[in-house]
């Protein structure tokens, strides 16, 4: 039976999910404006500690105003919460918590409360996921629930394309996504991001938009976010050189994605990348992948290699590797399929299953001792993904705890900062637990 058929099941049985938004930003909202039309889902409750923005973001998607009350001890059906707090989201009878704000410190909070309080988790802030999801699936599974990666959001959706080929009998030679990216954009800062982004100077002025968040999108952070999900839950490692961000149209990624020994310009099988939409020189590519995601496979006999062939699916000039490849992503519009899949099946569209990739705080310019760095998306580090066994044994400081932190020695540009080369915050002891419980994960075999 289908989710639908299973929602509409729930509904009629008076039996709806119950959904805890906490973060009513861009992908929340979007959520918001799809949850009222899906049979057998109601949001119970909204978590954001800027209430009116809630309450906006509600409106917006035109949620009738007679319906919100202002605490969860007030619910009762069809009524939704707006409350600043989210701790008191644990002590309803949700069934789902959609973590959305953005925050890796706070979104292991909000998990772990999740767990303890047996409600399943969307992990929408995929930095969390990138600092500790290993020991977070762990954990979730100790508890007996799901944790999940958010349908929409790309890293999902490239799982359900490895899922997909796994399934056909194909091994994954690359999982990866489009982006804009030119060699400089690793040492773009908030001042100058807009330079690389085509809203309207109005839309730039108007203080709708941050800055450092959409830095973090140009200067290769998200995609190595993004990529170290991706690869911690598709048993993938990545190069340690990097993401590649190769230029390359949709009828190239076969030929780019493979190994640099077949023509390619990976390491290795059994990786992620990122492909440029971007010429060197700064030009779109006709029909790139910007937008899009992809799995490139290997023909697993002389016969599939002849498919490859016969079917307009542009392989490589050897017909041995092809690609599969989705153009769109709806990001929060498709958040439902994450929820539904938790609940009425007990799965998860991509969770961590075990420890082989990382992001780690990497110079963007000659730092000096007593800098202080400014994490994701600001003027001092962006966020370079390797492997999960090399950053174990370097010590490379993940980009997710690189806030607020001064450095005690000098680092160059280019290098990625260790967790000696600063003076750690303590009062983030819970995110820091986790930490150490991920990075003993490295030396455990993934199946």
């Amino acid at each position: 039976m289908n989710l639908h058929e299973l929602l509409r099941e729930r509904e009629a049985a008076g039996d709806p999910i119950r959904v805890g938004l906490i973060g009513s930003g861009r992908f929340g909202t979007m959520y918001l404006s799809q949850a009222r039309n899906i049979p057998g889902v109601r949001v119970a409750a909204i978590a954001d500690i800027n209430t009116a923005r809630a309450r906006e973001s509600l409106a917006r998607v035109d949620w009738p105003e007679d319906s919100i009350v202002d605490s969860v001890d007030d619910l009762t059906e069809g009524k939704t919460a707006v409350i600043a707090d989210a701790m008191d989201l644990f002590r309803t009878d949700i069934d789902v918590i959609v973590e959305a704000t953005g925050n890796p410190i706070v979104g292991i909070k909000h998990a772990l409360a999740a767990f303890d309080s047996g409600k399943h988790v969307m992990m929408v802030t995929v930095e969390a996921d990138a600092l500790a999801g290993p020991a977070l699936a762990r954990r979730a599974k100790e508890a007996g629930v799901v944790y999940s990666m958010a349908f929409g959001d790309q890293p999902a959706l490239i799982w359900e394309l490895v899922d997909w080929a796994r399934t056909s009998g194909f091994d994954v030679v690359c999982a990866g996504k489009g982006a804009k990216y030119l060699p400089g954009y690793h040492q773009m800062n908030p001042d100058n991001v807009w330079e690389h982004w085509e809203f309207s100077d109005e839309l730039k002025k108007s203080g709708q938009l941050n800055p450092y968040m959409h830095t973090s999108f140009r200067d290769g952070t998200k995609a190595a976010i993004e990529m170290a999900a991706v690869a911690n839950a598709a048993a993938l490692v990545p190069s340690d050189e990097g993401i590649t961000f190769t230029p390359g149209n949709l009828e190239e990624i076969a030929t780019v994605c493979r190994p640099k020994e077949a023509g390619g310009v990976l390491a290795h099988e059994g990786t992620v990348d990122v492909m440029s939409s971007y010429t060197r020189d700064g030009d779109w590519i006709p029909h790139n992948t910007q937008e899009g995601v992809f799995v490139v496979v290997k023909a697993t006999n002389a016969y599939v290699a002849e498919c490859f062939k016969e079917y307009p699916w542009h392989p490589d000039p050897t017909g041995q590797y092809a690609a599969l490849y989705r153009p769109y992503h709806y990001v929060g519009l498709e958040l439902n399929i994450s929820i539904a899949n938790a609940v009425l099946r007990g799965v998860a569209t991509g969770t961590a299953v075990g420890f082989t990739a990382d992001v780690v705080a990497t110079a963007k310019k000659d730092l000096k001792a007593g800098d202080t760095l400014d994490g994701e998306g600001g003027y001092a580090v962006y966020g370079k993904l390797v492997s999960a066994r090399t950053s174990v044994a370097e010590g490379y400081l993940p980009v997710a705890l690189a806030h607020h932190v001064p450095l005690n020695r000098d680092i160059a540009q280019g290098e990625s900062v260790r967790w000696d080369d600063v003076v750690v915050d303590e009062s983030l002891a819970q995110a820091i637990a986790l930490r150490r419980e991920t990075e003993a994960l490295a030396a455990v075999p993934v199946s």
